[in-house]
């Protein structure tokens, strides 16, 4: 057995606070800045969230196409982290979209050349099966930590300070993951190269020659984008629906916080009554607590907030079982074809998340719209009814629906 020594481990883990953060601020702030703060209208605004988003769909390939022709990860892991806290303390600097918009893509292209080297050490460190386990099982928990702490920090820090200042903050904590990862996994021993960049067509052979994987690819894209309008929605909901924007660090812990305790709990439904199942629960869980929420005009906050825990329960179980579905996907599409794939599955896995969770704040946005919602340049504005109302849909209906609509097609999975 090949061991990976607890510094590698805590250092490969602490990864996960680059990712947790690029992943979870802007969802969360990134559309609230740009319309409450500098006055742009709620579509275009979810726009400019969106598209530097997507783009790192498109140049996921290229990043990696440039780290497997260096020959080396780290070194990307440093500049790229480093990076991406430097335009991330830049963007809430701005005066308007269009630097906004230009700023967070050099920020996405930057993230990119971290993120694919930092996926990719995962199978270059260790070949055993059991380390692997053990590198992911800290990966997660770390994650779900630094979601939870730069989720509920931020907005903390924006209501103290204002904007600015919490984009530093935001990024020296990347720079903290970053330099900590960097130097953690030094003289970390990699038993092999695992290629990480794959042309389109190369990638859609992938996705058309496996029909179990594009049914569950498609359940999970479908739920993040709702799991990312909700993400958007936090702000709103808490000032124009329970009509104080100090609830948002508590309507984020109750989403996220109970991801570290029942975890373990869903992973023993998975293996008592299957992993399908338990997805379709943990789907019909958040969807009926999130349509409890949808009362929450005439329900009191503190209900509110309590309700949020049942939505977390049910988040928690989203996240879990299709990650555990999908190496038994991988495994049988590997078995079919007598090729290792489960490096291409995984890019194209993680690019229809990041897409998936970057939808979120573009629909978010649009609902806004419809309902009339009044941007402005940090005045204080009274909001009309239609724009409470769609505030109110688009964190409760829009997310409830997407994350019951895709489930039958988990029939179809169920017999690969």
């Amino acid at each position: 057995m090949q061991v990976v020594t607890t510094r590698v481990r805590a250092g490969y883990a602490m990864g996960s606070f680059v990712t947790g953060a690029f992943g979870t601020v802007p969802g969360l702030l990134l559309l609230p800045y740009l319309t409450d703060g500098l006055a742009v209208p709620a579509a275009a605004a979810g726009l400019v969230v969106l598209l530097p988003k997507a783009w790192d769909v498109l140049f996921n390939p290229v990043a990696g196409r440039i780290s497997d022709r260096a020959g080396v990860r780290r070194p990307f892991l440093l500049v790229g982290g480093l990076g991406v806290a430097v335009l991330f303390a830049a963007l809430f600097a701005g005066g308007s979209a269009v630097y906004v918009a230009v700023v967070f893509l050099l920020c996405a292209t930057a993230y990119a050349f971290f993120q694919v080297p930092y996926v990719a050490m995962l199978a270059e460190i260790t070949e055993d099966y059991d380390e692997r386990t053990r590198l992911m099982g800290w990966r997660m928990a770390v994650l779900a930590l630094a979601i939870l702490v730069s989720g509920a920090g931020a907005p903390a820090v924006r209501d103290a300070t204002g904007y600015p200042v919490m984009g530093v903050a935001v990024g020296v904590l990347i720079v903290v993951g970053t330099l900590v990862t960097y130097f953690g996994t030094a003289g970390a021993s990699g038993v092999r190269r695992v290629p990480v960049a794959a042309s389109p067509r190369e990638l859609w052979a992938v996705v058309r020659g496996s029909r179990p994987f594009r049914l569950l690819l498609t359940v999970f894209v479908v739920q993040a984008v709702g799991l990312g309008t909700m993400l958007a929605g936090v702000d709103y909901f808490a000032r124009l629906v329970l009509g104080d924007s100090r609830y948002q660090t508590l309507l984020f812990v109750g989403f996220v916080g109970p991801a570290l305790v029942v975890m373990p709990l869903w992973q023993r439904v998975g293996r008592r009554y299957g992993k399908r199942v338990g997805l379709v629960l943990a789907s019909v869980l958040f969807a009926g607590a999130v349509a409890v929420l949808g009362a929450s005009l005439v329900l009191p906050a503190g209900v509110v907030v309590a309700v949020m825990a049942f939505v977390g329960i049910g988040y928690a179980g989203m996240q879990v079982f299709p990650m555990a579905m999908l190496p038994d996907v991988i495994t049988a599409s590997e078995k079919a074809c007598g090729s290792t794939r489960a490096g291409l599955f995984s890019g194209v896995w993680t690019a229809g998340e990041t897409f998936g969770l970057a939808l979120g704040p573009g629909v978010y946005g649009v609902v806004l719209a419809a309902g009339g919602y009044a941007a402005s340049s940090g005045g204080a504005v009274v909001q009309s009814s239609g724009a409470v109302l769609a505030a109110l849909i688009g964190f409760t209906v829009v997310p409830a629906v997407l994350a019951l609509a895709a489930l039958p097609l988990l029939r179809g999975e169920e017999s690969a």
